[in-house]
């Protein structure tokens, strides 16, 4: 099983080797560019060892990389929290979140697009602060009301949200099972507010929302839900996340992302179009 930090450093060392190939420099020529032994900068393009941030800027400027975004990206990539992008706020939360969701915002923040399917709830960056606050209490164990840790989580799935109203924009394109639209969370009040706010949502230019309905019958994600990140500079950090209950599964091979963006697209074909869908959520939040 890979973990985002392994995926990302992989990820950041094989984008570092590909630009030290563009300037036409050995890996050995860096070395000596930047004062260091070769097998530094081998380790960094392999993902054996970690960089620090520094040590990027070092490579990126012998390189010749003047590209703002794309050094920014590789910059979060090996670890700052300095300025540029979007912001590192979730840092403030180190407290309460684990690893796994701490490095999934991490890229959440920082991609350009995502892709869902989502089989059980709405996805968290479309839920309102009462259905967040449902699903919390029922995904993390022990947790009541009174808990401050249920406040800070909560809290923290809403700033998530900040990506849709960044700039620019996270492009977000949500395939839900229709599943996820007659789970009563929260109660009956609590859904009806969340079906209005996904027609709130479908209306900004940036997010797609289909329903994919239950008379599609058998589907290709029927395994359950995943989402796909791009990143708009480089295909090459794409990176799928498969949820599981402690932990997340990141996979990064152009096998898989090929793999689960044919599914996806696959997916979307079967669901409703987005009009459709809309006028669907609306017949039950009018019901509701």
């Amino acid at each position: 099983m890979q973990h985002g930090p392994a995926v990302r450093r992989r990820k950041l060392g094989a984008e570092l080797r590909a630009l030290r190939t563009g300037a036409g420099l050995t890996s050995g020529e860096a070395a000596r560019l930047v004062g260091w032994h070769q097998s530094k900068v081998s380790r960094i393009e392999t993902g054996a060892s970690g960089v620090k941030p520094a040590d990027v800027r070092l490579l990126l400027d012998v390189y010749g990389v003047q590209d703002a975004q794309l050094r920014q990206l590789l910059l979060v990539l090996a670890g700052s929290h300095e300025g540029g992008g979007r912001d590192h706020w979730w840092h403030a939360y180190r407290g309460v979140l684990p690893p796994t969701y701490r490095d999934f915002i991490s890229l959440e923040s920082q991609a350009s697009a995502m892709r869902t399917l989502e089989t059980s709830v709405v996805p968290g960056l479309l839920q309102t602060p009462e259905y967040a606050r449902a699903v919390t209490r029922a995904a993390v164990g022990g947790l009541d009301d009174a808990d401050e840790r249920l406040d800070a989580l909560v809290a923290v799935r809403l700033a998530r949200q900040d990506v849709l109203r960044a700039e620019p924009p996270l492009e977000l394109s949500a395939v839900l099972d229709e599943a996820v639209l007659h789970r009563e969370i929260g109660g009956p009040e609590v859904m009806e507010q969340q079906l209005r706010r996904l027609m709130e949502a479908a209306r900004l230019p940036q997010v797609r929302l289909q329903v994919l309905p239950f008379a599609a019958g058998e589907h290709i994600g029927i395994t359950g839900p995943f989402v796909i990140f791009s990143f708009s500079r480089t295909s090459d950090l794409d990176v799928v996340v498969l949820d599981h209950l402690t932990s997340s599964l990141y996979l990064e091979r152009k096998e898989d992302l090929q793999a689960y963006t044919e599914a996806f697209n696959a997916l979307r074909i079967h669901a409703l179009s987005p009009e459709e869908s809309m006028d669907y959520i609306a017949a039950l939040a009018g019901g509701a």
